[in-house]
């Protein structure tokens, strides 16, 4: 061959040589393996780890790729973290492919969820240059998505993560602050007669104390809302002498002041029981007055008291203690000798009648107690928001009223207007029920942060257990969640099992459901499409879109089902 012919065909040759180095072409979806397969919503996230491989003889040496997952779906889409990958001859910090041997790489990313990438394809775009020039690398799909299961948490009802157009109807409710209204309420009035030393006999200078005290039950007797329940004489010896004749002294002096009381209550006619005792040595009267005294050696005398039992060696202790026993035979020991009179009665409120038609007329007549009570008394949200308006007017310095509205307008979906009342609840007293119902509203608005700060200030408020089990729910975390909701029967704590993959507790849990709504046969469907059970699919499925018919669209895109969307009994609920 001639010099002329050969130098010609050699630039060709090189060139297309060089041509072909730099089409990569297409990639085989065969090329990757994504985890999970069917992409699924977790705590908000839609995660997902793509294992890609450049084959061998295709990454041209000077080559510089960028590959980005990107989530699509009708009418929009989301991208994902990119990664660069270069050839042998690029000068660069990214992973370096062999032209000769090819390459495997692992990426990690995840989208945040909305509730339309529940019908969604994942791809993998490529952004490729080869020396200067742009290579076109076309788009690879590599999974399908997503399932969202996981979103499906509602509070009272109201939508809170918008992953799914079906609706979990948790315990989770805001807190109440509950009223102490108490219709009988127990009273009780003391007094007190005090004898001489060795002596039983009731005083004239005592009977006015018994006088005193009888006056006091007549006024009780003869109140409209009071009632006497009982009258109890309890007669003491100072444990100083002998037992016998303390106890000897402590019987009569219960019996002679017994017989005073009865005395004066026949005559004012007044029909009460009285119930007698006696204590023969109040060595517990005894202990009390000293610890309350500021006599010398008082802590010596308090640990002769623990030291000895025996009341005779306790005595001698004390006598032996010379310096203060003057002191307690002249302040103490007097004081114990002496019979306690109690009155017992009931002071009885208003009645549920009363009190609902002064808080609708009237309501400067009820205490804060009984206006928070009368609010229990209706189930109309507008009359229980009336009666704490008027609560929160009139006491306008006690959290509950205020907290309760929040309640109501958190109930009815108002989450702005609940938020302003639990605040305001929040800083006229921060307890455990408004940093449960701040952290709900946190909550709603998807901010994990501050539900979680604010539920870890509500220990002791009743349905904390739920809220932190939503949350936990909210956040991924399917096994606190299931330990947070205990043995609640709620779609919520149902859905946490389910995605624990607990599915015998979560069967237990929904068949368990006092009146199961759509949302709980849904979960059922779910719950059968798992556990490979057929027939509970349909039967829930079905029953669930009788209940609710904008199900069956759900149940159409949902693809917990894919197994089923080729089944004519499931078509058939569908269409």
């Amino acid at each position: 061959m001639s010099k002329k012919l050969y130098l010609p065909l050699l630039v060709a040759l090189v060139a297309v040589l060089a041509a072909c180095g730099s089409k990569m072409g297409e990639l085989s979806s065969d090329y990757f393996t994504v985890t999970p397969q069917v992409l699924e919503a977790v705590g908000g996230k839609v995660p997902v780890t793509i294992n890609g491989k450049f084959p061998e003889k295709y990454f041209p040496k000077k080559a510089i790729v960028e590959v980005t997952p990107v989530l699509k779906w009708d009418g929009g889409e989301a991208k994902g973290q990119s990664a660069v990958f270069q050839g042998e001859k690029v000068e660069g910090n990214d992973q370096t492919i062999s032209n000769k041997m090819g390459g495997s790489y692992t990426m990690k990313t995840s989208f945040d969820y909305v509730p339309e990438m529940a019908k969604s394809e994942l791809y993998l775009e490529f952004k490729a240059t080869v020396g200067n020039k742009e290579v076109e690398i076309p788009a690879v799909k590599v999974a399908d998505g997503v399932i969202a299961t996981a979103e499906m948490i509602e509070q009272d009802g109201k939508q809170v993560f918008g992953a799914a157009s079906v609706g979990l109807a948790a315990n989770t409710t805001a807190a109440n602050g509950q009223d102490a209204f108490q219709r009988v309420i127990k009273e009780k009035h003391d007094a007190q007669i005090l004898f001489l030393i060795q002596q039983a006999n009731v005083r004239a200078s005592e009977l006015k104390a018994a006088k005193a005290f009888n006056e006091e039950a007549k006024t009780v007797n003869s109140a409209e809302n009071k009632k006497i329940s009982s009258i109890e004489v309890s007669a003491y010896a100072s444990p100083d002498g002998g037992y016998d004749l303390n106890k000897g002294l402590a019987e009569k002096r219960q019996d002679n002041t017994a017989k005073v009381i009865s005395r004066n209550l026949k005559k004012a006619k007044i029909d009460a029981n009285v119930d007698t005792k006696y204590t023969a040595e109040d060595w517990e009267g005894f202990q009390e007055l000293v610890s309350k005294s500021d006599i010398q050696d008082k802590e010596l005398i308090l640990r002769v008291l623990s030291m000895y039992t025996d009341a005779e060696q306790r005595e001698q202790e004390i006598k032996n203690i010379s310096s203060v026993y003057k002191t307690l035979a002249d302040e103490i020991l007097p004081q114990l000798r002496r019979a306690r009179l109690t009155l017992n009665y009931e002071v009885i409120g208003k009645s549920d009648e009363e009190i609902a038609n002064l808080a609708k007329n009237d309501p400067s007549q009820l205490s804060l107690e009984e206006l928070l009570y009368a609010a229990t008394l209706t189930d109309v949200p507008a009359e229980k928001e009336a009666i704490y308006s008027k609560a929160a007017q009139n006491f306008p310095n006690d959290y509950r009223a205020f907290n309760n509205l929040g309640k109501l307008a958190y109930q009815a979906g108002d989450l702005s207007k609940a938020e302003s009342y639990f605040k305001k609840a929040n800083a006229i007293q921060a307890t455990p029920e408004t940093n449960l119902n701040l952290g709900l509203i946190a909550l709603n608005k998807g901010d994990k942060a501050a539900a979680e700060s604010y539920f870890s200030n509500a220990s002791g408020a009743e349905g904390l257990n739920e809220a932190l089990g939503s949350l936990y729910l909210s956040q991924g975390q399917y096994e606190r969640a299931v330990n947070a909701f205990g043995d609640t029967k709620s779609n919520s704590a149902a859905l946490a099992q389910i995605m624990a993959k607990d599915y015998n507790k979560a069967n237990a849990t929904l068949n368990s459901i006092a009146n199961p709504t759509a949302s709980t046969d849904y979960l059922g469907a779910i719950l059968g499409a798992r556990t490979n059970n057929a027939s509970k699919v349909i039967s829930c499925l079905k029953s669930a879109i009788s209940k609710d018919s904008s199900l069956a669209k759900k149940a159409a895109a949902d693809l917990e089902f894919t197994k089923y969307f080729t089944s004519a009994e499931f078509l058939s609920l569908i269409k």
